[in-house]
């Protein structure tokens, strides 16, 4: 079994091979049933081109959901984007923050890191930063986010556990969260855990939805709201990479289903301190 340090340099490599893509590459590299690559990530992204402030240099196609679409950013928000990719959801985002919010893009990937600051400087924003970090520590102060977004990227952490309660800890009091990304339901074919390309990918790293949801409740978060849920089908093109033709109808015959989910939480307000002395309360 692979270590999660491991499973985090799968990530890194390949993350860093599609920042060197533009999306019509990406769309167009599956190059038969001995080396399929991106091609199972496009099949899972969903269409940027009609969300205010979309800049095509960004959109690699690598997402799962539009969460920026769903999470109620508004004018003057500190938004974070958990990995930020080459910045398509920071545009989105800072688009609906306006010139008086802010925008942080957190990544695990240099090459990622490298790209997303040249798509900024080319669109000339300067609210809009990106930082490279591991997402189970975000490299950001406690209590600083109004908004956090993330697309297709929890997956991709081992430890899911700490991601969300990293997000509890950015996020002020009163905050809240929209997050696509793959989760489960059902029994995933079990040779695909040992897949690298298929954990790249998000489909062996995806976690059963009712854990995913209890992880986030877990965490404290309130008003847990699931926003979108949609059924992602793997073409058989890619399946006969991984499973024999008796494995393939035994998976498609079953009830394991792979979801995309987009799902909302809050940050409760913090708790008002007792009045304890004569006089302290207004």
């Amino acid at each position: 079994m692979q270590t999660d340090n491991e499973l985090k340099e799968i990530v890194r490599q390949k993350y860093s091979e599609i920042a060197l893509q533009d999306k019509k590459t990406n769309e167009s590299s599956c190059c038969g049933a001995s080396c399929c690559s991106t091609e199972v990530y496009n099949i899972m992204s969903d269409d940027y081109t009609k969300l205010e402030g979309y800049n095509a240099d960004a959109d690699l196609g690598l997402g799962c959901g539009l969460p920026t679409e769903f999470a109620k950013i508004k004018e003057g928000d500190t938004v974070i984007d958990l990995g930020s990719g080459a910045g398509n959801d920071c545009f989105v985002a800072r688009k609906q923050t306006g010139e008086k919010g802010k925008v942080i893009g957190i990544d695990f990937t240099p090459a990622m890191i490298e790209k997303a600051r040249v798509n900024t400087e080319k669109i000339g924003f300067h609210n809009v930063e990106f930082r490279q970090g591991d997402i189970e520590q975000i490299p950001v102060t406690s209590n600083i986010a109004d908004v956090v977004v993330s697309n297709c990227v929890l997956n991709l952490v081992p430890n899911k556990d700490a991601v969300i309660n990293e997000i509890y800890r950015v996020l002020k009091p009163g905050g809240h969260f929209s997050i696509s990304d793959i989760v489960l339901e059902g029994a995933l074919p079990s040779k695909w855990k040992e897949v690298a390309e298929l954990y790249a990918g998000c489909v062996s790293g995806a976690i059963q939805k009712q854990v995913y949801l209890e992880l986030i409740e877990a965490a404290g978060f309130k008003n847990i709201i699931l926003q979108k849920d949609k059924p992602i089908i793997i073409p058989d093109d890619i399946l006969v990479n991984h499973l024999t033709a008796e494995e393939i109808l035994t998976y498609k015959n079953g009830h394991t289903k792979i979801t995309s989910i987009t799902v909302y939480a809050e940050k409760p307000l913090a708790e008002k301190v007792a009045c304890c002395e004569p006089g302290c309360c207004n």
